[in-house]
């Protein structure tokens, strides 16, 4: 891969990965295929066809996800690598690792880590069909602290035909803020149908936030447009799960939420500027 380079500017993708055959040849991934009329289609997008798509959509900077799971990496932290080495300016990485040895997982992330190109940490709850508050996770939540770095996780019901047990934020996200009082966690997906214990934790923890992937902003629920304009002010991040759904269809509808130009610049990229220290 050649590089690119571009300008920094407009809004933040804080959930975004480029596919590799791997992970689109996953079983589970069929139901999102369907739900966004992506049935048949391919779901590899090559880096520049991820460029595109940002500037299509206003986008200045995603941060790219690794995946790994039971069945293996499907995104190595090394194929991020690759993938940002074609923008440095336009693209970040979100390292992972595999928590069937937790010591080496640790060590993985702190080989990739460095605030800079990786600036935080990726793990999906279902995909392990392990709660967030299994001990198998707890070395990579330490490496995080130490690393001063965001968490990214996922809460909220489960789009693909897996379990949704697993993204029910209290009690097992809660057990880890409060085992993690300086850990930094990033909810991915909204966390519907849990809106209510959503804001109870933004209230109890200072250090949780969530975002706004998997869901055009018009699709967004009702109580959750009201938490931004509220409580969430300051805790909602813009990200999309590209290439499920391109940011030019997450953001077609977004006057319509009636946010004012504070919440509005906080939403696109205040928010994840600040978080992830970019």
């Amino acid at each position: 891969m050649g590089r690119v380079d571009g300008a920094i500017g407009g809004a933040i993708d804080v959930w975004a990965q480029v596919t590799t055959e791997r992970m689109a040849a996953q079983p589970w991934l069929a139901t999102l295929l369907r739900w966004t009329g992506q049935e048949g289609k391919p779901l590899v997008p090559s880096v520049e066809q991820t460029l595109a798509a940002m500037d299509a959509g206003g986008v200045g900077i995603s941060l790219l996800s690794a995946w790994y799971g039971p069945q293996g990496p499907l995104i190595t932290n090394e194929e991020v690598a690759a993938q940002i080495d074609v923008a440095p300016a336009r693209l970040r990485g979100l390292a992972s690792a595999d928590i069937r040895n937790p010591a080496e997982a640790a060590r993985e992330i702190r080989r990739w880590v460095d605030g800079e190109r990786f600036v935080g940490v990726r793990v999906v709850p279902w995909l392990w069909d392990l709660p967030p508050n299994d001990r198998r996770y707890y070395p990579l939540y330490a490496a995080c602290v130490e690393l001063g770095v965001p968490l990214c996780t996922q809460i909220g019901h489960t789009g693909p035909l897996l379990r949704s047990e697993t993204g029910r934020l209290i009690p097992y996200l809660e057990d880890v803020l409060l085992d993690f009082p300086e850990l930094v966690v990033v909810g991915g997906h909204v966390g519907f149908p849990w809106i209510d214990e959503l804001i109870t934790l933004t209230i109890k923890f200072r250090n949780f936030h969530v975002d706004t992937s998997a869901y055009a902003v018009h699709r967004l629920p009702a109580s959750f447009v009201d938490y931004m304009k509220t409580v969430g002010a300051s805790r909602v991040m813009f990200g999309t799960n590209w290439p499920m759904l391109s940011p030019k269809k997450c953001l077609a509808e977004l006057d319509a939420l009636g946010l004012d130009e504070a919440q509005a610049d906080a939403f696109l990229a205040g928010n994840a500027r600040r978080v992830f220290k970019l």
